[in-house]
């Protein structure tokens, strides 16, 4: 599986964006996805994750209420919608595809697939 990210850029804070991460080859549609970030200085994270039906989703406490994750298997692509940002979201953000079975996992080593990162700017 291939991933690309994109989507990222620079927003005020209170402002909305949203990220997307485009997956190629033909585990894609069984793989639990997810999005992590990487502030400067500091270990990546888990940020949200979603199963292979979409139908169950897992988020950090810290973004809970705010981010949305969702994907759409027709085109092949894992969404994740960002409102009211805060300049603590400031990160890399990296989706990430688990091949190794159904849950939702908050654990980097256990995603088998990894896109590039897009930076999310949040100027207070």
């Amino acid at each position: 599986v291939q991933l690309q990210a994109s989507g990222g850029g620079l927003v005020q804070a209170g402002g909305s964006l949203r990220l997307s991460c485009a997956g190629f080859g033909r585990t894609f549609s069984s793989s639990v996805m997810g999005w992590f970030r990487q502030a400067l200085g500091k270990e990546r994270e888990f940020v949200a994750g979603i199963s292979w039906g979409g139908d169950i989703t897992k988020y950090a406490d810290a973004v809970k209420g705010r981010f949305t994750i969702s994907r759409d298997s027709a085109k092949n692509t894992v969404y994740l919608e960002m409102k009211n940002l805060k300049p603590e979201d400031t990160a890399v953000y990296y989706c990430a595809a688990r091949s190794g079975g159904p849950l939702i996992t908050t654990i980097m080593k256990t995603y088998d697939y990894w896109g590039q990162g897009t930076q999310v700017t949040v100027s207070s």
